[in-house]
């Protein structure tokens, strides 16, 4: 089971890919599997949480299933190691981030006939794979995640990242090329660069500008539609770059880029580089730049520190900007970063009551640019069928990333998951679109379907 970002996804299926290639059979079913992994998270207390809460749950498999060894693997089994085996005895093995490609070797000496004892596989995480990987997908065939470089330089006070991923390591160029060609050649449409920061690709390398001259040679693979960067610093954006999105047809329209904070005491005590005037100058030097960008980013509140003078700039700063997506986390104290010994500490309800604000701040501005779609004819992505009927189809225009973003629910017209098509928009919601084909792909009728106008989530 994985838990936490899509940079832990990428991990669990190169575990899954190496269990396979050694002979491995997999299951989807817990309670048939005689070895079961939890890629746990341990990013933030709720998602620390939620791991050790799924460890014990699934330690239950050892009664009422098949398991024989449950193991911990991913971020919070780096950091915690011991303690994880110390205080869940239902564990028999820890496997940190630097040990995922050998997982199948681990897997066989736990399974080993023998009196029982409890194990780690730790090592410091330099780890890092390649396109010869053997990997195991999960999620949608036509959309993939590709982890340009791992671990992190900077200094961010809230962040635990480099404590467990440990310092910046960037893949080649020519690694990740060979993988996203092999990823064409198996029908994916949509390529998602992850990595903790992925401006300052390459940096390691001593590739100057690294990042663009990675996308300079990504968007010569064919059969890719969209290239769609994450995690995004503002800092090291080149003019270059900008130029690079403008000009590519490839490049999805689409800049994530968490700020964080906007006042300049904050960002100092953040540690984060910059202040409010280059943030704004240069969000606006992309919207001048890009036309229909579509402009993602975060913010984090109740940082040791922030007074209401602080939050009240920052929720007004939300409302001028008007940016088209926007997420608010609470802060979370985690060991060993500068921000744990920080005064100045914000009380948890009222974390949660200016995140309740900042989030009522943005609803309104989310609908009324998903309104301003209403008539317009997009090309989309075609996911599927939703979970919740299989009277309706999910897809994606360009300014909109699989998981963590809106949908286009198209409820007129039929096309195959990974088609791109082109839908007019009818009617929208806070963060959803609805419409109708208006194309098909030549193989594919299109057909009435019967489903409601909005579909309100």
């Amino acid at each position: 089971m994985n838990l936490g970002c899509t940079k832990n996804q990428v991990d669990a299926e190169i575990m899954l890919g190496t269990l396979a290639a050694n002979g491995f059979e997999l299951s989807a079913d817990p309670d048939k599997a005689e070895v079961v992994i939890i890629n746990t998270c341990g990013f933030i207390e709720e998602a620390k949480q939620e791991s050790i809460n799924t460890i014990i749950e699934h330690g239950e498999l050892k009664k009422s299933g098949s398991c024989k060894v449950l193991i911990a693997a991913g971020c919070l089994a780096q950091r915690y190691q011991g303690d994880l085996l110390k205080e869940l005895p239902e564990l028999d093995g820890v496997v940190g981030t630097g040990e995922i490609g050998k997982i199948a070797d681990i897997c066989k000496k736990l399974l080993q006939p023998k009196k029982r004892h409890q194990r780690v596989f730790i090592s410091q995480p330099p780890y890092l794979y390649d396109e010869m990987a053997p990997r195991i997908r999960l999620g949608h065939s036509h959309s993939a995640y590709v982890k340009i470089a791992e671990g992190c330089n900077r200094n961010c006070a809230f962040c635990a990242i480099p404590i467990m991923r440990g310092k910046q390591r960037s893949r080649p160029i020519e690694s990740i090329v060979a993988e996203a060609r092999q990823l064409a050649a198996e029908g994916v449409k949509e390529l998602n660069l992850i990595s903790q920061d992925t401006v300052n690709y390459g940096v390691d390398l001593g590739i100057r500008q690294g990042f663009t001259a990675l996308l300079k040679q990504l968007v010569k693979v064919k059969g890719l539609r969209w290239i769609r960067p994450f995690y995004l610093y503002p800092q090291q954006v080149t003019d270059e770059l900008i130029a690079l999105y403008a000009g590519e047809e490839t490049l999805a329209k689409y800049i994530d880029m968490p700020f964080q904070h906007i006042n300049d005491a904050m960002l100092k005590r953040m540690h984060r580089l910059g202040g409010k005037a280059d943030i704004t100058a240069l969000v606006e030097k992309f919207r001048s730049r890009i036309p229909g960008l579509t402009f993602r980013t975060a913010f984090i509140v109740g940082f040791p520190g922030e007074t209401d003078e602080a939050f009240s700039e920052l929720k007004a700063y939300v409302e001028e900007m008007a940016f088209d997506r926007m997420a608010a986390f609470l802060y979370s104290d985690e060991e060993g970063v500068p921000a744990e010994q920080m005064d100045g500490k914000v009380d948890r309800e009222l974390m949660q009551e200016r995140q309740n604000e900042l989030l009522a701040v943005q609803e309104p501005i989310a609908l009324a640019k998903g309104r301003a779609l209403i008539g317009r004819t997009l090309e989309v992505l075609v996911d599927g069928a939703p979970e919740e009927t299989e009277h309706l189809l999910e897809a994606r225009h360009e300014g909109l990333a699989p998981e963590i973003d809106g949908v286009v629910y198209i409820n007129d017209g039929v096309a195959k998951p990974g088609e791109l098509v082109k839908v007019k928009i009818t009617d929208a919601t806070t963060y959803d679109l609805v419409g109708h084909i208006v194309d098909s792909p030549s193989s594919v009728p299109t057909v009435p379907r019967r489903a409601p106008a909005v579909l309100h989530r």
